[in-house]
């Protein structure tokens, strides 16, 4: 057994990386909805090889649950990579775990962290070899492998666009759980994935439901799409009463089981507001196309309404594994390891409007994918740094919005940024944020 470890690898890749280029790559086969040349059960014939971009968060470990559910009765999917930033001890239990060819690690002293854990165990696993790559240009490296068929994209945050970016760049059949690559980039990254020949597959569940719905309609034929949200922990609340919950009450969330950051957006509703302009690139719809409904069983996980009147929805229980599953067999479905809806239970479905006073990020949200250029960007920017604040308790909850709304007013506006651009306002947004809020939370409502 060996563990290998490079530091910012050769973006060709090892030897070993160069030369699986002369082997026949195994892609599962991609025809339309109702074309079928296989038994859907029957599998590939050869492993589906996946990667997964922030396997250390909760949609990188349910990935590995998938893969793991699989490996015991199919074996359809062969994990190739892992990437993770710095949780070196949950890294190297799925390492032993799993399995993996290659761990790339953000945080370079996580890297020799990692590395020093499994040659005190004596290695991952005898008889085959590790690799292990250390700095983002290592993360960004593996979700462009050239042996790599499908790169699930779960690491949290804008800080996963660039890994993102580099396997739509390889034309890589991407499932995008990291939402904020849209948000930031939507038309950058839609104008790379269609030169380059990539597939965007959402993750996110809502989205997941509508691309299912959208296998009955084209694009042209839908009058709009419903986004369904929880509604958090606070649904019914004033928001008078919101200006002191704490952070402990805000990750409480009622129906998912969530990372922190993600879930305090569930509560704030920011979650939603990113999904919107999420929904809007992946399926090329207009602002006025998108609505949201708030259903707190989290069943219902979308909805698409087509214009004969038609409206078409997915439902499922709250499982996270579904789409997922979804995203790496698509366009087939197999068995996995998600329960159904009991149907012999009875059981009632609420839908309600959001309370958009209470939750002014979502109307926020609607407000930067109206206005474009670089406003998501700054919003998602400026989002990220005043969770931040609230998680360490430095701001209260009801001054996120606020502080969303004062970068919005004053970014400096970018109708067609690049790249390059879309990055300098991000670090302003962040940088506003820490500016004016850690000096001005003592006077927090």
């Amino acid at each position: 057994m060996t563990v290998e470890r490079r530091a910012d690898s050769d973006p060709k890749g090892s030897a070993r990386d160069r030369a699986a280029l002369e082997e026949p790559a195994c892609r599962p086969r991609s025809q339309p909805h109702g074309t079928r040349t296989r038994r859907e059960d029957e599998p590939p014939t050869c492993p589906i090889r996946v990667v997964i971009l922030g396997s250390t968060g909760s949609i990188g470990r349910s990935t590995l649950e998938v893969l793991s559910h699989d490996a015991q009765r199919d074996r359809r999917f062969e994990l190739l990579g892992l990437a993770a930033g710095g949780n070196w001890a949950e890294a190297a239990r799925q390492v032993r775990e799993h399995r993996p060819r290659i761990v790339a690690m953000h945080d370079a002293q996580a890297a020799q962290r990692l590395e020093d854990a499994l040659r005190t165990e004596g290695g991952p696993f005898p008889g085959r070899d590790l690799e292990i790559q250390a700095g983002p240009e290592a993360v960004a490296n593996l979700a462009a492998h050239p042996q790599a068929d499908r790169v699930i994209s779960a690491i949290v945050g804008a800080a996963g666009l660039r890994a993102t970016w580099a396997a739509v760049a390889a034309g890589k059949l991407v499932g995008l759980a990291n939402k904020e690559s849209l948000v930031v980039a939507g038309a950058l990254l839609t104008d790379l994935a269609r030169r380059t020949g990539a597939t965007l597959l959402p993750v996110d569940s809502e989205h997941s439901a509508i691309f299912q719905a959208l296998a009955s309609g084209d694009t042209s034929e839908v009058k709009r799409v419903i986004l369904t949200a929880s509604g958090g922990p606070f649904r019914g609340r004033s928001a008078a009463s919101l200006a002191r919950v704490t952070p402990a009450e805000a990750l409480r969330h009622p129906t998912w089981a969530m990372g922190p950051k993600i879930t305090i957006d569930s509560a704030t509703l920011m979650n939603k507001a990113l999904e919107v302009i999420e929904a809007r690139w992946l399926f090329d719809l207009a602002p006025e196309q998108i609505d949201v409904v708030v259903h707190p069983q989290s069943v219902v996980h979308s909805m698409v309404e087509f214009r004969d009147g038609s409206t078409l929805a997915q439902l499922s229980p709250p499982d996270m594994k579904l789409p997922i599953q979804y995203a790496l067999s698509h366009p087939r479905r197999w068995e996995g390891p998600c329960r159904s809806i009991d149907w012999t239970q009875a059981t009632t479905w609420t839908f309600e409007p959001p309370d958009r006073e209470a939750f002014p990020c979502l109307d926020l949200g609607l407000r930067a994918l109206r206005d474009g250029g670089t406003a998501p960007a700054a919003l998602n920017a400026a989002n990220e740094a005043a969770v931040s604040l609230f998680l360490e308790g430095t701001i209260g909850f009801n001054d996120i919005p606020r502080a969303l709304s004062a970068v919005l007013d004053h970014h400096p506006y970018d109708p067609q940024p690049s790249l390059d651009r879309l990055w300098e306002v991000d670090a302003w947004a962040r940088n506003e944020v820490l500016r004016k809020w850690i000096v001005s939370s003592t006077s927090s409502a």
